[in-house]
C-alpha cells in the first residue's frame, strides 16, 4: 500500500518537481515509510511515490523503480502471486535486484506487454513509463481495491492515488452538481453508466478492471477494460461436494497468498460469518508463526453490537482481541479528518467504525489487516437478493416447489413475493423502466431542493438496474459495476488514513470467477444466504456464527448519534451551507431533524451533513 503521483506534459516548463513534491506530500499518510521522486531528462515526465513498506523492507524496494534502463514504475498495492510469477520470468531470462512484487510487475510488462495484467492476482494501481517508446501504461485492479484518479486536458496528464494530490498540484476543486444531486437523492457517489465520473469536475477515475495508455508524442489517451465475468455462464453439472471442495481450495490459496508479508498481520473481526471465516482459514493455512491479533469495533448497549459473537471466535482460536468503543462525541472530534481522507460524501456512519478499527491497528503496531469484505456481493449476503432469486425461480416455474419462500419465512425474513414481483419476473424490461422512472420522479420531487438546483440536473438520476435479471446478474452488477467499488473506496481511505494495509481474501479473482460459475442455489438455498460458505465453514466455526440469521456488518448506533444535540447542531449548520449554495430551500431550517439508522432509506439529514463537507 502506497501513494503514487505523476505528471506527463508536452511543455517541459508547465510543471516541475515542486509540483510533484506537493503531490506526494498530500499522500504522505499513504506512505509514511519513505518518499521517492523521479523525472526524465526532458522534464516531460515526473513520477512520485510515498512508501508503505510491506514486502522487502530494504532500500531495494524503493520507488520510483527503474528497470532495464527503460521502464520506470510507481505502484500502489500488492501482487500476491509475485513469487510464482518471478519464477516463471526467471526461466524466461529475466533477473531481479529485489524481492519485491513491484519489480515483477515491470518484468511482466516487458515480457507480456499489457497482457501482463491477466497474470496478476492482487490489488493494484500502477503506472509504468516507457522512456524508449515515450508512453505510459497504467492499470487498476479488477474490483477497484486501489484508486487511480487523473486529470487530462489534451496537453498534460496528472494522476494520483487520491484527488487531494491533484488539488495540491493546482487542479481546481469544483463539486460535480449532478453527482451531488445523485448523492442526496439516492445515497451513493458513482455513476454506473459513466464509471469514470467522480464527485468533482475535471477529475476522473480509471474504471475498475481497466488499463490506461497514453502516448506523449501523439497526446493520445485511451482506456480499455481488460477483465469481466459472464454471469450467465454457469456449470450446472457440478455437485455439492465438488463445489465445496473447489471453493475451499481456492479460498485457501487466496488466504495463503494474502499472508505473504515482511511485517505483522492481523484481522478485522466483526463477529459475522465473513470475517470469522477469514480467521478460520488463516489458522488452517499454518503460514504464520503467530496467531493474528483481532480488531473489533464495539457499541455497548446497542442491540446490534456484535462483541459476544466475535468473542466466540476469539475464544475458539485463542486470539488476542483489541476493541474500540465509539460515541457520537468521538465522531464529531474525528469528523473533519474522516471527511478529509474520504474525499467524497458517504451515506452512513458505518465507515466511521472501520476508520477507528484501522486506527486501533496502528496503535498496536499491526501494519496489515485481512478483512472479509466482498463476500456479501459475490455470495448473496444481503436480504435484497432474495427477491432476485425468487423471480428467477418463478420465471423458471420452480419457485413454489422449491419451498424457498417457506424456508426464508421460517428464518424470520419478512420479505413477500407479490404480484409486482411476478410481473417483474416475466417482464424485466418493463420493470426496469418503471423502477428508473420511479426513482427519477422521486428525486426531482424532493421537497427540500430549490427549483433551480433541480433544473440544473436535466431531469437525470444516476439510478440504474442490472442487465441480467437473475441472481448472478444482480451479483455481477453489485460486484463489477456498482456497489462494491464504493465500499472498497471507504476501506482504502480508512486504512490509508492510518498507514495500514487491508487485504481481502474473498476478492481473489480466481475465487470470484468460480463463485460466478456456480448456479444460484449455491448462493441461496433453504432460505440461507451464502449457502456454500456456511456449508464449508460449519465444522470450523461456532454454530451461532455459521447459522446467524441477521445481517449486521459494522453497523453503529447512528440513530442514537443523530439524536445528540451537538450532532444535530452540525446538521443544522450543514443545512445552512446547502441553503447558501442554493441547493436547499430556506424552509428546511424549520423542519425537525429525523434521526435514522445507518441502512434506513431516505436518510436525508445524514446526507446533508455529509454532502456539506465536500462542497
Amino acid at each position: 500500500m502506497c501513494g503514487i503521483a505523476g505528471i506527463i506534459q508536452s511543455n517541459p516548463s508547465e510543471r516541475n518537481v515542486v509540483h510533484l513534491k506537493k503531490m506526494t506530500a498530500a499522500l504522505a499518510h499513504r506512505g509514511p515509510d519513505g518518499e521517492g521522486l523521479w523525472h526524465n531528462e526532458a522534464n516531460t515526465v515526473f513520477l512520485g511515490h510515498r512508501r508503505l513498506s510491506i514486502i522487502d523492507l530494504s532500500n531495494a524496494g524503493q520507488q520510483p523503480m527503474l528497470y532495464m534502463n527503460r521502464y520506470t514504475i510507481i505502484h500502489n498495492g500488492e501482487i500476491y502471486n509475485y513469487i510464482e510469477l518471478r519464477e516463471i520470468l526467471q526461466k524466461k531470462g529475466y533477473s531481479f535486484q529485489s524481492q519485491t512484487d513491484t519489480e515483477v510487475i515491470t518484468a511482466a510488462y516487458d515480457c507480456w506487454q499489457d497482457e501482463c495484467i491477466d497474470y496478476f492476482d492482487g490489488m493494484f494501481a500502477f503506472a509504468i513509463w516507457d522512456e524508449k517508446e515515450q508512453q505510459l501504461f497504467a492499470a487498476r485492479d479488477r474490483f477497484g481495491e486501489k484508486p487511480f484518479f487523473y486529470f487530462f486536458d489534451g496537453q498534460q496528464l496528472l494522476f494520483a492515488s487520491e484527488m487531494k494530490a491533484l488539488w495540491a498540484a493546482g487542479i481546481e476543486k469544483i463539486a460535480n452538481q449532478k453527482m451531488l444531486f445523485n448523492f442526496i437523492t439516492i445515497g451513493y457517489t458513482d455513476n454506473p453508466a459513466r464509471p469514470e465520473e467522480t464527485f468533482y469536475e475535471n477529475i476522473q477515475k480509471l474504471p475498475v478492471a481497466s488499463c490506461l495508455f497514453y502516448s506523449l508524442p501523439q497526446k493520445e489517451l485511451s482506456i480499455e477494460q481488460y477483465w469481466d465475468i459472464d454471469p450467465e455462464k454457469q456449470n450446472k453439472k457440478i455437485t455439492d461436494r465438488e463445489a465445496m471442495e473447489q471453493f475451499a481450495q481456492l479460498f485457501s490459496i487466496s488466504i495463503k497468498r494474502r499472508l505473504r508479508s515482511d511485517v505483522s498481520i492481523g484481522t478485522s473481526l466483526s463477529g459475522g460469518l465473513d470475517s470469522s471465516s477469514v480467521i478460520a482459514a488463516i489458522t488452517d493455512a499454518k503460514s504464520l508463526s503467530y496467531q493474528p491479533e483481532a480488531f473489533t469495533a464495539i457499541f455497548p448497549g446497542f442491540e446490534k453490537d456484535e462483541l459476544s459473537f466475535s468473542q466466540q471466535v476469539v475464544n475458539q482460536y485463542k486470539l488476542q482481541q483489541h476493541t474500540v468503543s465509539l460515541s457520537s462525541n468521538e465522531l464529531l472530534v474525528d469528523w473533519n479528518n474522516l471527511c478529509y481522507h474520504q474525499e467524497e460524501p458517504f451515506g452512513s456512519a458505518s465507515i466511521y467504525a472501520q476508520y477507528k478499527v484501522f486506527e486501533l491497528a496502528k496503535q498496536q503496531n499491526v501494519k496489515v489487516l485481512l478483512d472479509g469484505q466482498g463476500a456479501d456481493e459475490t455470495l448473496a449476503g444481503y436480504s435484497k437478493y432474495y427477491k432476485w432469486y425468487w423471480q428467477e425461480l418463478f420465471r423458471n416455474r420452480k419457485l413454489f416447489r422449491s419451498k424457498e419462500l417457506k424456508a426464508a419465512n421460517a428464518l424470520g425474513l419478512q420479505e413477500k413475493f407479490d404480484f409486482k414481483n411476478m410481473v417483474a419476473a416475466y417482464f424485466p424490461a418493463v420493470a426496469t423502466v418503471a423502477l428508473e422512472n420511479q426513482y427519477l420522479l422521486k428525486a426531482i420531487r424532493h421537497e427540500d431542493f430549490t427549483k433551480d438546483f433541480v433544473k440544473l440536473q436535466s431531469k437525470e438520476a444516476y439510478y440504474t438496474t442490472p442487465e441480467h435479471f437473475t441472481l448472478n446478474g444482480v451479483l455481477h452488477f453489485n460486484t463489477c459495476v456498482h456497489g462494491l467499488e464504493e465500499l472498497l473506496r471507504y476501506a482504502d481511505r480508512n486504512a490509508m488514513a492510518h498507514g495500514r494495509e487491508v487485504r481481502l481474501p474473498f476478492l481473489s479473482h480466481e475465487l470470484v470467477e468460480f463463485i460466478f460459475s456456480l448456479p444460484a442455489n449455491f448462493k441461496i438455498r433453504n432460505g440461507w444466504t451464502k449457502w456454500i460458505l456456511r456449508e464449508t465453514m460449519k465444522e470450523k466455526l461456532p454454530e451461532a456464527i455459521v447459522w446467524r440469521k441477521e445481517k449486521v456488518g459494522f453497523e453503529p448506533p447512528q440513530k442514537n448519534w443523530m439524536s445528540n444535540n451537538q450532532v444535530q447542531d452540525a446538521i443544522r449548520e450543514a443545512r445552512k451551507k446547502l441553503i447558501a449554495e442554493k441547493i436547499l430551500q430556506a424552509a428546511v431550517l424549520e423542519k425537525p431533524i429525523k434521526p435514522l439508522a445507518s441502512h434506513e432509506a431516505d436518510n436525508y439529514d445524514w446526507r446533508y451533513l455529509s454532502a456539506a463537507a465536500f462542497i
